[in-house]
């Protein structure tokens, strides 16, 4: 046998135990998956934009009162109450404000003034009453959350004064009075509002407000007095112009 003969399946042998160690080797570290790519893109989710309603407003209303409840007395020199004044009717305004906002909560003062015929009387039992709120002069305070970009909704709490004409007089069953006297009466407002843009400009309003002017004591100088006692739940809405 020659040696070339010998030597060649011995090579052959060699070079076939290289390739069976590289394939093993190259096993080792387990089966790795293929990668693929599908082209798929997770979308992203952006956050709807807040509506701007910071800045200065004007506006307009148009309300109508209620539920005023004046228990009239007549102190001479017994206490009695003949009847109550319950007042109520139609009022316009003017409204002047500035809102600052955070995110989606708005705020700021508002000086609005109101007239009307906010009224009531009645003649009973000897007596003729008569109360009506002339005029109401108010700062209020709104304060509000957005439910969405075009609508906020806000409570309402504030300082007013009123102008109220009052008037008592006959001679009754509890003794003759004469008030008839006109005052200015320092009182409260507190109430709930909501808005709605229609424009970036102007927006609509609706609201419900209950005032009180507490007590004020009136005498008429010859001993008698009576206690007029103001108060009234007023629902309006309104137009609001932004600056």
């Amino acid at each position: 046998m020659c040696a070339v003969c010998v030597k060649t399946p011995r090579a052959a042998a060699v070079a076939a135990s290289l390739v069976l160690g590289s394939a093993l080797a190259a096993n080792a570290g387990g089966y790795t998956p293929p990668v693929v790519d599908t082209g798929v893109v997770a979308p992203v989710i952006e956050a709807a934009p807040v509506g701007d309603w910071a800045g200065g407003y004007a506006g307009l209303t148009l309300g109508y009162a209620f539920g005023g409840d004046d228990e009239v007395g007549v102190d001479q020199p017994e206490v009695g109450t003949p009847a109550s004044l319950e007042i109520s009717g139609a009022n316009a305004g003017l409204r002047l404000g500035y809102r600052w906002q955070r995110d989606r909560w708005v705020f700021g003062p508002e000086l609005g003034y109101e007239g009307g015929k906010i009224e009531d009387s009645f003649s009973t039992g000897g007596y003729e009453a008569e109360s009506e709120i002339k005029s109401v002069l108010a700062l209020r305070m709104k304060t509000g959350y957005l439910t969405g970009n075009d609508i906020l909704v806000y409570g309402i709490v504030g300082v007013a004064r009123a102008k109220v004409d009052y008037r008592v007089e006959g001679d009754g069953d509890h003794g003759p009075i004469a008030v008839n006297d006109s005052y200015s009466k320092t009182g409260y407002i507190v109430g709930l509002g909501a808005e709605k843009k229609l424009t970036e400009r102007l927006s609509l309003t609706g609201e419900y407000e209950y005032a009180n002017f507490g007590k004020e004591t009136l005498e008429d100088g010859l001993g008698a007095s009576t206690r007029a006692t103001p108060d009234f739940h007023n629902v309006k809405l309104g137009l609001n112009f932004k600056f």
